[in-house]
Protein backbone atom coordinates (compact mmCIF):
# COMPACT_ATOMS: atom_id res chain seq x y z
CA UNK A 1 0.00 0.00 0.00
CA UNK A 2 1.31 3.55 -0.99
CA UNK A 3 1.68 5.87 2.03
CA UNK A 4 -1.55 7.54 2.46
CA UNK A 5 -1.47 11.80 2.05
CA UNK A 6 -4.74 12.76 4.25
CA UNK A 7 -6.27 10.06 6.73
CA UNK A 8 -9.07 10.35 8.54
CA UNK A 9 -8.90 8.80 11.86
CA UNK A 10 -11.75 7.87 14.27
CA UNK A 11 -10.29 9.92 17.42
CA UNK A 12 -11.62 9.59 21.03
CA UNK A 13 -9.18 12.11 22.39
CA UNK A 14 -7.61 9.10 24.74
CA UNK A 15 -3.74 8.01 25.02
CA UNK A 16 -4.21 5.10 22.54
CA UNK A 17 -5.98 7.29 19.82
CA UNK A 18 -3.28 10.44 20.61
CA UNK A 19 -0.08 7.95 20.04
CA UNK A 20 -2.03 6.93 16.82
CA UNK A 21 -2.33 10.18 15.44
CA UNK A 22 1.06 11.33 16.34
CA UNK A 23 2.18 7.63 14.74
CA UNK A 24 0.47 8.15 11.47
CA UNK A 25 2.07 11.50 10.90
CA UNK A 26 5.74 10.05 11.93
CA UNK A 27 5.02 6.79 9.83
CA UNK A 28 3.86 7.90 7.32
CA UNK A 29 4.27 11.77 7.26
CA UNK A 30 0.94 12.14 6.28
CA UNK A 31 -1.92 15.32 7.28
CA UNK A 32 -4.11 14.11 9.94
CA UNK A 33 -8.07 14.79 9.88
CA UNK A 34 -10.09 14.26 13.36
CA UNK A 35 -13.36 12.49 13.75
CA UNK A 36 -15.06 12.19 16.93
CA UNK A 37 -18.56 10.81 17.30
CA UNK A 38 -20.96 12.02 20.18
CA UNK A 39 -23.02 8.75 20.20
CA UNK A 40 -24.12 9.00 23.88
CA UNK A 41 -21.10 7.65 25.65
CA UNK A 42 -21.73 10.24 28.87
CA UNK A 43 -18.38 12.37 28.16
CA UNK A 44 -17.50 15.77 27.61
CA UNK A 45 -15.90 15.93 24.18
CA UNK A 46 -14.86 19.44 23.83
CA UNK A 47 -11.36 18.00 25.39
CA UNK A 48 -10.52 15.83 22.29
CA UNK A 49 -10.85 19.19 20.49
CA UNK A 50 -8.35 20.50 22.76
CA UNK A 51 -6.29 17.46 22.42
CA UNK A 52 -6.07 17.54 18.77
CA UNK A 53 -5.21 21.29 18.96
CA UNK A 54 -2.45 20.69 21.25
CA UNK A 55 -1.21 17.89 18.96
CA UNK A 56 -0.71 20.25 15.85
CA UNK A 57 -3.92 19.85 14.09
CA UNK A 58 -5.68 22.03 12.13
CA UNK A 59 -8.87 23.63 13.71
CA UNK A 60 -10.54 22.78 10.44
CA UNK A 61 -9.38 19.20 10.46
CA UNK A 62 -11.22 18.77 13.79
CA UNK A 63 -14.76 16.92 13.55
CA UNK A 64 -16.66 16.94 16.52
CA UNK A 65 -20.28 15.85 15.78
CA UNK A 66 -23.32 14.76 17.98
CA UNK A 67 -24.36 11.72 16.34
CA UNK A 68 -27.53 10.43 18.78
CA UNK A 69 -30.48 10.83 16.89
CA UNK A 70 -28.99 9.17 13.92
CA UNK A 71 -27.57 6.35 15.59
CA UNK A 72 -30.72 5.35 17.46
CA UNK A 73 -33.39 5.98 14.46
CA UNK A 74 -31.13 4.56 11.86
CA UNK A 75 -29.31 2.09 13.65
CA UNK A 76 -30.60 1.13 17.06
CA UNK A 77 -34.35 1.08 16.00
CA UNK A 78 -34.30 -0.91 13.41
CA UNK A 79 -32.17 -3.68 15.15
CA UNK A 80 -34.49 -3.47 17.87
CA UNK A 81 -37.64 -4.28 15.48
CA UNK A 82 -35.81 -7.48 14.94
CA UNK A 83 -35.03 -7.94 18.32
CA UNK A 84 -31.71 -9.11 17.74
CA UNK A 85 -29.65 -10.69 20.32
CA UNK A 86 -26.18 -12.19 19.63
CA UNK A 87 -25.97 -16.06 20.97
CA UNK A 88 -29.69 -15.31 22.77
CA UNK A 89 -28.27 -12.82 25.16
CA UNK A 90 -26.08 -9.43 23.77
CA UNK A 91 -28.13 -6.42 22.71
CA UNK A 92 -24.91 -5.61 20.22
CA UNK A 93 -24.52 -2.13 21.87
CA UNK A 94 -20.79 -1.95 20.38
CA UNK A 95 -21.41 -3.67 17.36
CA UNK A 96 -24.24 -1.44 16.00
CA UNK A 97 -22.66 1.88 17.01
CA UNK A 98 -19.44 0.70 14.80
CA UNK A 99 -21.28 1.16 11.14
CA UNK A 100 -21.99 4.66 11.33
CA UNK A 101 -18.62 5.55 12.66
CA UNK A 102 -17.45 4.07 9.59
CA UNK A 103 -19.80 5.70 7.61
CA UNK A 104 -18.98 9.84 8.58
CA UNK A 105 -15.10 8.14 8.10
CA UNK A 106 -15.39 7.62 4.34
CA UNK A 107 -17.74 10.85 4.13
CA UNK A 108 -15.48 12.85 5.94
CA UNK A 109 -12.37 11.50 4.05
CA UNK A 110 -14.61 12.04 0.10
CA UNK A 111 -15.59 15.76 1.55
CA UNK A 112 -11.70 16.38 2.74
CA UNK A 113 -9.89 14.41 0.06
CA UNK A 114 -8.41 12.17 2.44
CA UNK A 115 -6.90 8.82 0.57
CA UNK A 116 -6.96 6.46 3.67
CA UNK A 117 -9.10 6.07 7.20
CA UNK A 118 -7.61 4.86 10.43
CA UNK A 119 -9.39 3.46 13.70
CA UNK A 120 -7.61 2.49 17.16
CA UNK A 121 -9.12 -1.16 16.71
CA UNK A 122 -6.64 -3.92 18.03
CA UNK A 123 -5.84 -7.54 15.96
CA UNK A 124 -7.19 -9.52 18.45
CA UNK A 125 -10.60 -8.19 18.86
CA UNK A 126 -13.90 -7.76 16.57
CA UNK A 127 -14.05 -3.94 15.99
CA UNK A 128 -11.17 -4.15 12.93
CA UNK A 129 -13.62 -6.54 10.99
CA UNK A 130 -16.65 -4.33 11.81
CA UNK A 131 -14.78 -0.66 11.43
CA UNK A 132 -12.85 -2.21 7.59
CA UNK A 133 -15.97 -4.10 6.74
CA UNK A 134 -18.37 -1.30 6.57
CA UNK A 135 -15.67 1.22 5.36
CA UNK A 136 -15.31 -1.23 2.35
CA UNK A 137 -18.85 -1.20 1.65
CA UNK A 138 -19.49 2.16 1.31
CA UNK A 139 -16.13 3.25 -0.77
CA UNK A 140 -14.34 0.23 -2.47
CA UNK A 141 -11.23 2.27 -2.88
CA UNK A 142 -10.49 3.28 0.35
CA UNK A 143 -7.37 2.78 2.23
CA UNK A 144 -7.81 1.67 5.76
CA UNK A 145 -4.56 1.51 8.64
CA UNK A 146 -4.81 -0.63 11.77
CA UNK A 147 -1.67 0.91 13.54
CA UNK A 148 -2.35 -1.85 16.03
CA UNK A 149 -1.62 -4.63 13.31
CA UNK A 150 0.93 -2.78 11.74
CA UNK A 151 3.70 -0.95 14.60
CA UNK A 152 5.74 -2.00 17.38
CA UNK A 153 4.60 -0.39 20.11
CA UNK A 154 3.39 -4.03 21.72
CA UNK A 155 3.21 -3.36 25.36
CA UNK A 156 1.62 -0.35 27.71
CA UNK A 157 5.61 0.58 28.48
CA UNK A 158 6.46 1.25 24.64
CA UNK A 159 3.23 3.07 24.16
CA UNK A 160 3.80 5.45 27.24
CA UNK A 161 7.52 5.84 26.16
CA UNK A 162 6.38 7.01 22.75
CA UNK A 163 4.17 9.56 24.09
CA UNK A 164 6.38 11.14 26.23
CA UNK A 165 9.28 10.86 23.24
CA UNK A 166 6.39 13.07 21.54
CA UNK A 167 5.34 15.25 23.93
CA UNK A 168 1.34 13.59 24.26
CA UNK A 169 -0.27 14.09 27.64
CA UNK A 170 -0.39 11.28 29.76
CA UNK A 171 -3.42 11.14 32.26
CA UNK A 172 -1.54 9.97 35.66
CA UNK A 173 -4.02 6.69 36.05
CA UNK A 174 -2.62 5.60 32.88
CA UNK A 175 1.04 5.43 34.09
CA UNK A 176 -0.06 2.08 35.49
CA UNK A 177 -2.19 -0.74 34.55
CA UNK A 178 -5.98 0.11 33.89
CA UNK A 179 -8.22 -2.32 35.58
CA UNK A 180 -10.92 -2.69 32.55
CA UNK A 181 -11.64 -1.85 28.91
CA UNK A 182 -14.40 0.52 28.70
CA UNK A 183 -17.00 1.21 25.40
CA UNK A 184 -19.67 3.61 25.86
CA UNK A 185 -22.88 4.76 23.53
CA UNK A 186 -26.38 6.06 24.44
CA UNK A 187 -27.65 2.09 23.96
CA UNK A 188 -24.90 0.54 26.85
CA UNK A 189 -21.05 -0.05 28.34
CA UNK A 190 -19.03 -2.67 27.90
CA UNK A 191 -16.43 -3.47 30.16
CA UNK A 192 -13.64 -6.14 29.67
CA UNK A 193 -10.07 -7.22 30.00
CA UNK A 194 -7.92 -7.47 33.27
CA UNK A 195 -9.98 -7.81 36.50
CA UNK A 196 -12.70 -9.41 34.01
CA UNK A 197 -10.59 -11.96 32.13
CA UNK A 198 -10.66 -14.56 34.64
CA UNK A 199 -14.80 -15.71 33.94
CA UNK A 200 -14.93 -17.49 36.94
CA UNK A 201 -14.70 -14.85 38.95
CA UNK A 202 -17.46 -12.38 39.95
CA UNK A 203 -17.20 -8.96 38.73
CA UNK A 204 -16.33 -6.16 40.87
CA UNK A 205 -19.20 -3.67 42.02
CA UNK A 206 -16.81 -0.70 40.36
CA UNK A 207 -17.34 -1.86 37.43
CA UNK A 208 -20.77 -1.16 36.77
CA UNK A 209 -21.84 2.58 35.70
CA UNK A 210 -25.09 2.98 34.75
CA UNK A 211 -26.86 0.94 36.65
CA UNK A 212 -27.66 0.65 40.46
CA UNK A 213 -27.55 -3.17 41.92
CA UNK A 214 -30.61 -4.61 41.70
CA UNK A 215 -30.78 -5.84 45.39
CA UNK A 216 -30.15 -1.64 45.90
CA UNK A 217 -32.89 -0.40 43.41
CA UNK A 218 -35.57 0.91 45.20
CA UNK A 219 -38.16 -1.14 46.77
CA UNK A 220 -41.70 0.08 45.18
CA UNK A 221 -41.99 -1.16 41.32
CA UNK A 222 -42.66 1.28 38.70
CA UNK A 223 -45.05 1.02 35.66
CA UNK A 224 -44.46 2.81 32.99
CA UNK A 225 -46.47 3.18 29.36
CA UNK A 226 -44.29 2.86 26.02
CA UNK A 227 -46.41 3.78 22.98
CA UNK A 228 -45.21 1.88 19.58
CA UNK A 229 -45.89 3.15 15.87
CA UNK A 230 -45.03 0.55 12.84
CA UNK A 231 -42.18 -1.02 15.44
CA UNK A 232 -40.60 2.23 16.84
CA UNK A 233 -41.09 3.68 20.41
CA UNK A 234 -42.32 7.05 19.87
CA UNK A 235 -43.95 7.91 23.24
CA UNK A 236 -43.04 7.14 27.00
CA UNK A 237 -45.65 7.89 29.52
CA UNK A 238 -48.00 9.77 26.71
CA UNK A 239 -45.09 11.65 25.93
CA UNK A 240 -43.64 12.12 22.25
CA UNK A 241 -39.96 11.86 22.59
CA UNK A 242 -37.20 11.87 19.53
CA UNK A 243 -35.27 8.55 19.41
CA UNK A 244 -32.47 9.90 21.22
CA UNK A 245 -34.45 11.15 23.77
CA UNK A 246 -36.60 8.00 24.30
CA UNK A 247 -33.48 5.96 24.58
CA UNK A 248 -32.14 8.49 27.24
CA UNK A 249 -35.00 8.23 29.17
CA UNK A 250 -35.46 4.60 29.21
CA UNK A 251 -31.75 4.09 30.61
CA UNK A 252 -32.55 6.34 33.60
CA UNK A 253 -35.79 4.87 34.18
CA UNK A 254 -33.67 1.32 34.05
CA UNK A 255 -30.67 1.85 35.50
CA UNK A 256 -32.26 3.32 38.35
CA UNK A 257 -34.39 0.22 39.28
CA UNK A 258 -30.87 -2.41 38.37
CA UNK A 259 -31.98 -2.99 35.22
CA UNK A 260 -29.97 -4.52 32.10
CA UNK A 261 -26.72 -6.15 33.36
CA UNK A 262 -25.51 -9.07 31.65
CA UNK A 263 -22.29 -10.70 32.57
CA UNK A 264 -21.36 -12.98 29.12
CA UNK A 265 -19.05 -15.28 27.60
CA UNK A 266 -19.51 -14.78 24.13
CA UNK A 267 -17.37 -16.25 20.89
CA UNK A 268 -15.93 -13.87 19.12
CA UNK A 269 -16.12 -13.58 15.19
CA UNK A 270 -11.98 -13.98 15.43
CA UNK A 271 -12.38 -17.12 16.82
CA UNK A 272 -11.72 -16.84 20.53
CA UNK A 273 -13.65 -16.19 23.60
CA UNK A 274 -13.90 -12.92 26.00
CA UNK A 275 -15.97 -12.35 28.86
CA UNK A 276 -17.79 -8.96 28.89
CA UNK A 277 -19.86 -7.29 31.26
CA UNK A 278 -22.64 -5.12 29.75
CA UNK A 279 -25.10 -2.81 30.92
CA UNK A 280 -28.21 -2.10 28.36
CA UNK A 281 -30.71 -0.51 30.88
CA UNK A 282 -32.97 1.14 28.02
CA UNK A 283 -32.34 -1.48 25.68
CA UNK A 284 -33.62 -4.32 28.00
CA UNK A 285 -36.67 -2.11 28.57
CA UNK A 286 -37.30 -1.50 24.74
CA UNK A 287 -36.58 -5.29 23.85
CA UNK A 288 -39.21 -6.52 26.89
CA UNK A 289 -41.56 -3.82 25.08
CA UNK A 290 -41.28 -4.36 21.99
CA UNK A 291 -42.10 -8.40 22.30
CA UNK A 292 -45.29 -7.46 24.34
CA UNK A 293 -46.14 -4.95 21.44
CA UNK A 294 -45.95 -8.15 19.28
CA UNK A 295 -47.32 -10.43 21.02
CA UNK A 296 -50.64 -9.20 20.30
CA UNK A 297 -49.99 -7.39 16.59
CA UNK A 298 -48.08 -9.84 15.08
CA UNK A 299 -49.61 -12.95 13.45
CA UNK A 300 -47.71 -16.49 14.89
CA UNK A 301 -46.22 -17.58 11.52
CA UNK A 302 -44.78 -13.79 11.07
CA UNK A 303 -43.37 -13.85 14.22
CA UNK A 304 -41.81 -17.48 14.13
CA UNK A 305 -40.09 -16.77 10.81
CA UNK A 306 -38.85 -13.77 12.57
CA UNK A 307 -37.16 -15.78 15.61
CA UNK A 308 -35.93 -17.57 13.07
CA UNK A 309 -34.12 -15.57 11.32
CA UNK A 310 -33.12 -12.93 14.32
CA UNK A 311 -29.64 -15.19 15.06
CA UNK A 312 -28.56 -14.65 11.98
CA UNK A 313 -29.73 -11.69 11.63
CA UNK A 314 -27.80 -10.47 15.16
CA UNK A 315 -24.58 -12.71 13.84
CA UNK A 316 -24.94 -10.45 10.80
CA UNK A 317 -24.06 -7.30 13.09
CA UNK A 318 -21.81 -8.65 15.84
CA UNK A 319 -19.54 -9.81 12.51
CA UNK A 320 -19.55 -6.22 10.95
CA UNK A 321 -21.90 -7.08 7.78
CA UNK A 322 -24.38 -4.05 8.39
CA UNK A 323 -23.82 -2.98 5.16
CA UNK A 324 -24.36 -6.17 3.58
CA UNK A 325 -27.23 -7.29 0.99
CA UNK A 326 -28.57 -9.86 3.31
CA UNK A 327 -28.80 -7.67 6.05
CA UNK A 328 -30.65 -5.66 3.99
CA UNK A 329 -32.88 -8.10 2.73
CA UNK A 330 -33.33 -9.24 6.15
CA UNK A 331 -34.43 -5.63 7.31
CA UNK A 332 -37.02 -5.16 4.62
CA UNK A 333 -38.73 -8.65 5.76
CA UNK A 334 -38.73 -7.36 9.22
CA UNK A 335 -39.64 -4.16 8.49
CA UNK A 336 -42.46 -5.00 6.41
CA UNK A 337 -43.87 -7.12 9.86
CA UNK A 338 -43.84 -4.16 11.90
CA UNK A 339 -47.01 -2.61 9.86
CA UNK A 340 -48.99 -3.18 12.67
CA UNK A 341 -46.66 -3.49 15.84
CA UNK A 342 -48.67 -0.12 17.09
CA UNK A 343 -50.11 0.30 20.36
CA UNK A 344 -49.13 0.77 24.05
CA UNK A 345 -46.98 -1.50 26.25
CA UNK A 346 -47.61 -1.16 30.27
CA UNK A 347 -43.72 -2.28 31.62
CA UNK A 348 -43.20 -2.72 35.54
CA UNK A 349 -39.77 -2.01 36.73
CA UNK A 350 -38.38 -4.09 39.99
CA UNK A 351 -35.11 -4.53 41.10
CA UNK A 352 -33.41 -5.66 38.01
CA UNK A 353 -36.63 -7.02 36.23
CA UNK A 354 -39.10 -5.69 33.14
CA UNK A 355 -42.01 -7.11 33.08
CA UNK A 356 -45.19 -6.49 30.38
CA UNK A 357 -47.79 -6.24 32.17
CA UNK A 358 -50.56 -4.84 29.91
CA UNK A 359 -50.83 -4.01 26.61
CA UNK A 360 -53.29 -2.86 24.06
CA UNK A 361 -53.61 -2.07 20.38
CA UNK A 362 -55.85 -0.94 17.53
CA UNK A 363 -54.31 -3.23 15.40
CA UNK A 364 -54.45 -6.09 17.64
CA UNK A 365 -55.26 -9.52 16.72
CA UNK A 366 -56.26 -10.55 20.39
CA UNK A 367 -59.76 -11.78 20.20
CA UNK A 368 -61.52 -12.20 23.74
CA UNK A 369 -64.43 -13.67 22.18
CA UNK A 370 -62.48 -16.47 20.93
CA UNK A 371 -60.22 -17.59 23.94
CA UNK A 372 -62.68 -16.63 26.71
CA UNK A 373 -63.93 -19.51 29.12
CA UNK A 374 -67.19 -18.53 29.23
CA UNK A 375 -70.02 -18.66 26.29
CA UNK A 376 -68.06 -17.62 23.72
CA UNK A 377 -71.64 -17.18 21.44
CA UNK A 378 -70.69 -19.35 18.55
CA UNK A 379 -67.42 -17.39 17.44
CA UNK A 380 -65.72 -21.23 18.36
CA UNK A 381 -66.98 -24.46 17.17
CA UNK A 382 -65.17 -26.48 19.51
CA UNK A 383 -65.74 -29.67 17.35
CA UNK A 384 -64.11 -28.48 14.70
CA UNK A 385 -60.66 -28.92 16.50
CA UNK A 386 -61.21 -32.88 16.14
CA UNK A 387 -60.68 -33.20 12.56
CA UNK A 388 -57.78 -30.54 12.78
CA UNK A 389 -56.07 -33.11 15.58
CA UNK A 390 -56.70 -36.43 13.01
CA UNK A 391 -55.13 -34.68 10.20
CA UNK A 392 -52.19 -33.69 12.45
CA UNK A 393 -51.82 -37.13 14.07
CA UNK A 394 -52.37 -39.28 10.78
CA UNK A 395 -48.16 -39.49 10.07
CA UNK A 396 -47.77 -40.39 14.05
CA UNK A 397 -50.29 -42.53 13.82
CA UNK A 398 -48.45 -44.72 10.70
CA UNK A 399 -44.81 -43.85 12.19
CA UNK A 400 -46.53 -45.34 15.58
CA UNK A 401 -47.96 -48.44 13.38
CA UNK A 402 -44.76 -49.11 11.23
CA UNK A 403 -42.22 -48.93 14.80
CA UNK A 404 -44.57 -51.56 16.29
CA UNK A 405 -44.83 -53.68 13.16
CA UNK A 406 -41.00 -53.53 13.42
CA UNK A 407 -40.99 -54.44 17.06
CA UNK A 408 -43.36 -57.48 16.80
CA UNK A 409 -41.29 -59.11 14.20
CA UNK A 410 -37.76 -58.76 15.58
Amino acid sequence: MSAPKKVVLAYSGGLDTSIILKWLETEYGCEVVTFTADLGQGEELEPARKKAELMGVKPENIHIEDVREEFVRDFVFPMFRANAQYEGLYLLGTSIARPLISKRLVEIAAECGADAVAHGATGKGNDQVRFELAAYALNPEIKVIAPWREWDLSSRTKLLEFAEMHQIPIAKDKRGEAPFSVDANLLHTSSEGKVLEDPAIEAPDYVYQRTVAPEDAPDTPEHIEITYERGDPVALNGKPLSPAEMLTALNELGGKHGIGRLDLVEGRFVGMKSRGIYETPGGTIMLEAHRGMESITLDRGAAHLKDELMPKYAELIYNGFWYSPERDMLQALIDESQKHVSGTVRVKLYKGLCQTVGRWSDHSLYSEEHVTFEDDAGAYDQKDAAGFIQINALRLKLLAARDRRLKEEA
